[in-house]
């Protein structure tokens, strides 16, 4: 039977150096997001034919995005390594459209949060479609599931 879908997800920690409080609720609410509605399929096939639910771990290291992929029993079935050098502008533009954005809500009228927030969402959208770009043929997700994944990527780049 077939399960394409994530139903837990961990970050590497060694990886997070510091997060705010802003930070660590996107963090919350996008894993959140992630588990309620999501769809993952790797195209590989398995020899025993497992097609889900997947439990992922993301990782980077050495400038490279590790998806480390689990049965639900926690068995490994395989990583994905992806390079990270056609994500680190789009990572540096939604960090600071983000500080905009926490900024804003703080202290700015309704119009200006909405026209921040209409620039972090285009940001936001374009990284999506950048990643399922860049998984094709390895692992079909589907739009929502990108920008959430998207997300936690951001969060493991945060250095200071």
């Amino acid at each position: 039977m077939s399960d394409p879908r994530i139903i837990a997800v961990t970050l590497d920690e060694r990886t997070i150096l510091w997060r705010s409080a802003d930070i660590e609720q996107e963090r919350r609410i996008a894993i959140f997001d992630l588990i309620e509605g999501n769809y993952f399929a790797p195209q590989k096939a398995y020899p025993d034919g497992y097609a889900g639910p997947y439990k992922i771990e993301l990782a980077v290291e050495e400038g490279r995005l590790g998806i480390a992929i689990h049965r639900e029993d926690d068995t490994h079935l395989e990583t994905y390594v992806l390079g990270m050098g056609r994500f680190r502008r789009p990572i540096k533009d939604y960090f600071a459209i983000c500080d905009s954005y926490y900024q804003a809500i703080r202290n700015a009228t309704p119009d200006h949060i909405e026209t921040v927030d209409m620039a972090r969402r285009g940001i936001h959208n374009d990284a999506a479609e950048l990643l399922k770009e860049r998984l094709e043929g390895k692992i079909d997700i589907d739009f929502d599931t990108a920008r959430r994944l998207f997300t936690l990527i951001c969060v493991l780049h945060i250095k200071s």
